[in-house]
């Protein structure tokens, strides 16, 4: 599919379900995908609330992204934050670096620093817009566009599910949409800072998320079901239309 298909693809994509699901929220990571629909959101002059979670362990370059994006976009783009009497009590307990010790200390970090966040962004919301795609990792691999999102009571929408790393950047050049330069030192997925690294030639785009994981596990939690499981289960009772799309 060429990049104008991929374009008309996820704009009908994003009017449908903000047609059928409002209100809606999109979460930005501040990544390449997301500066994609954070752009697309403009030209097609939708109403959505914008947000992103600040860990309190962002690199500069995100921080300097997010500014960026305000003075380009011209729209307020939500800041969250932990909660700080319960992320002090962790760091006193555990270290600030406990997420290197054990995969249930780097889950309960990520539960402080984004899953509880991100709940309080949600709240009375029916759509969540996410930039995850197919093509990112191993647990992305089967990504729907459209899912149920248990964990939070809405759906979860994907409208750059089926888009390859070239179509991304592809459209980022195409309409000089800014981005972080940490994706240009060899970061193409970037978190918090402690927990990413650059990749390597043939790896995978998140092999540079807790990289001393094992690939099964490099998920926070955000995209996961209360099981642990990447949620791919789509809505039932979806119009035509919009299920058609969503494959």
């Amino acid at each position: 599919m060429n990049l104008d298909l991929h374009i008309a693809q996820a704009s009908e994509r994003l009017r449908g379900a903000l047609d059928a699901h409002a209100p809606a929220a999109f979460a930005s990571s501040l990544g390449a995908e997301d500066m994609v629909i954070l752009d697309l959101l403009h030209r097609l002059a939708l109403d959505v609330e914008v947000f992103t979670l600040d860990t309190g362990r962002l690199p500069e370059e995100t921080h300097a992204l997010l500014a960026q994006a305000r003075r380009r976009y011209a729209r307020p783009i939500r800041v969250l934050y932990p909660e700080a009497a319960a992320l002090e009590a962790f760091v006193a307990e555990h270290g600030s670096n406990a997420f290197y010790a054990s995969i249930a200390l780097r889950k309960r970090c990520c539960e402080l620093r984004k899953l509880e966040p991100l709940r309080r962004a949600l709240r009375g919301k029916r759509l969540w817009i996410t930039g995850l795609r197919r093509e990112q990792s191993v647990t992305r691999a089967d990504v729907p566009v459209l899912a149920e999102e248990a964990a939070n009571g809405l759906l979860k929408h994907n409208p750059l599910a089926d888009w390859s790393s070239a179509d991304v950047w592809a459209y980022v050049e195409r309409f000089d949409v800014p981005t972080n330069v940490l994706h240009q030192r060899g970061f193409p997925s970037i978190g918090c800072a402690p927990c990413t690294r650059a990749v390597a030639p043939g790896e995978d785009e998140r092999a540079g998320r807790w990289w001393w994981e094992q690939p099964e596990s490099r998920e926070c939690g955000l995209h996961v079901d209360p099981q642990g499981r990447l949620v791919r289960t789509r809505p039932a009772g979806s119009t035509a239309p919009f299920t058609r799309i969503a494959t």
